[in-house]
């Protein structure tokens, strides 16, 4: 398969990506899904530690349409986007379906008490086998274990980690055959499905401006990012475009 900037990412469809972590999901395989876009990219090429992890995902999917646009530029063909929150509900839909059961880790204790309502009142059906807000620390050994047992006891097929990126990336990595249950990283996917967010009206995430959208709801908390990550990949896909009509020269 095409890789870009060094990276694989998955290709499938938005639905056969749904029926893939069902799959896995359904026969409890640990495994962790990376829900990437530009600031993952990013840091990973900025960390050894993190481009392992990225690398090693069972499933890197697309989720950043300038990531899908660098297929085009470069491959000629243009993936489905897939983000987050839209996963998370085509899972969620597709869990009540089959009976799976769905586990939620990260995020707040008040933020998962309204997630846990909202969930219940949307998806008639919804199996929650269970939510965990970690304090804002590193887990002891033993506070890690706990964890391990208690989402293992619980039957959980899939498991969404909302620890924002690249801690639940890193998290999940971590946690690969010791977790028996499919890992997703949603970052704040579980606030903008249950509303606690405004989420990205659909006609900017297809423009690829999601990102411009959240700096304009949060400007102090993601500007540095923004400019930082933004900055660094424009400056990327320059050099790639340059290496690569270098080559196409030189193999003339």
């Amino acid at each position: 398969m095409d890789k870009i900037f060094g990276y694989q990412f998955s290709t499938l469809s938005f639905q056969h990506t749904v029926d893939k972590i069902v799959e896995l999901g359904a026969l409890r395989v640990s495994a962790y899904i990376c829900v990437s876009n530009v600031h993952m990219l990013v840091t990973a090429i900025k960390s050894d530690k993190f481009s392992h992890v990225l690398h090693n995902a069972d499933l890197a999917i697309l989720d950043g349409m300038p990531l899908c646009w660098s297929y085009k530029i470069f491959h000629r063909y243009q993936p489905d986007r897939i983000a987050g929150r839209h996963l998370m509900h085509s899972l969620i839909k597709e869990s009540v379906n089959r009976n799976l059961s769905v586990y939620i880790y990260g995020s707040e204790e008040y933020k998962l008490t309204k997630a846990a309502i909202y969930l219940l009142n949307n998806y008639p059906g919804i199996n929650i086998a269970g939510m965990y807000a970690p304090p804002f620390r590193l887990l002891t050994e033993s506070e890690d274990n706990e964890v391990v047992n208690k989402i293992n006891a619980s039957g959980a097929n899939l498991v969404f980690v909302a620890l924002g990126c690249p801690k639940q990336e890193i998290w999940m990595s971590k946690m690969k055959g010791k977790i028996n249950a499919t890992m997703l990283g949603i970052g704040i996917g579980l606030e903008t499905l249950t509303h606690q967010q405004l989420p990205t009206p659909k006609w900017i995430e297809n423009i690829g401006c999601e990102w411009l959208f959240r700096l304009i709801k949060e400007p102090k908390k993601l500007f540095k990012r923004y400019l930082i990550t933004n900055s660094l990949f424009i400056k990327m896909l320059l050099a790639e475009l340059f290496t690569d009509k270098f080559n196409k020269v030189e193999n003339y």
